[in-house]
């Protein structure tokens, strides 16, 4: 086999992050009784929350705000389109959030039967992941995906994070792989496919939405299965 470690990415890539954010975010709304302070209903404060998750997770990639500011002020963004300038709520939004969030299960179709026909054949699995070390490990293990992976590394636990050179020199380091015979995988053109470029490593863009791109990975996916006829 021409690889024999395979790094993946986890949110968007194999757990379904929009879908299992979205069931928490409406668990969120009710246990805090939102619609009685946000008349524009559910749908407003999730396109909302989208928004501002957005832009503060690429500040915290970026290293202009710490792991602890996005985990509220996301949450606090969001009140404030809605003029509710409540600190302390946006905290323990952003806490029950992280709570239920990682308890959720929903996986992209194929996950299970890809992650089985990798391992039959022989590859060593990963993930490299920009997550949470706790939160992603309670998503691992709520989901029954922990079983598959050798080694998980962490943003936090590498103290670095995709696209950054620096957290492939730590997962080669921690899986003892060969950079020739490695290969990540995931649905994130900066963080996942321009973080393999930056580290001189094959890459598999899994494009789960049809995004178009200049950058040029190793191979482009549009479902999980298609990852027989590469491996």
């Amino acid at each position: 086999m021409k690889y024999k470690h395979l790094f993946f990415d986890l949110d968007h890539t194999l757990w379904d992050f929009d879908s299992n954010a979205k069931t928490t975010l409406e668990d969120v709304f009710v246990q805090f009784e939102l619609a009685q302070r946000i008349p524009a209903g559910f749908f407003a404060f999730y396109t909302q929350y989208l928004h501002h998750n957005k832009i503060l997770w690429d500040r915290y990639s970026n290293g202009f705000i710490t792991a602890d500011e996005l985990k509220w002020k996301r949450m606090w963004r969001t009140l404030l389109d809605f003029k509710i300038g409540e600190e302390k709520l946006a905290k323990d939004l952003g806490a029950f959030f992280l709570e239920i969030l990682p308890t959720k299960t929903q996986v992209f179709s194929y996950t299970f039967e890809i992650l089985d026909y990798l391992k039959a054949k022989g590859y060593q699995l990963h993930l490299i992941t920009n997550g949470f070390e706790k939160t992603q490990w309670r998503k691992l293990n709520s989901s029954g995906l922990a079983g598959y992976f050798t080694e998980v590394i962490t943003s936090e636990i590498s103290n670095s994070l995709k696209p950054k050179k620096e957290i492939f020199d730590y997962a080669l380091l921690k899986t003892k792989a060969l950079l020739q015979e490695s290969l990540m995988l995931g649905d994130n053109l900066n963080a996942d496919i321009q973080g393999a470029i930056n580290a001189n490593m094959d890459s598999v863009f899994v494009n789960h939405i049809n995004e178009k791109t200049d950058l040029l990975p190793t191979y482009t996916i549009y479902h999980l299965k298609e990852l027989e006829n590469i491996l």
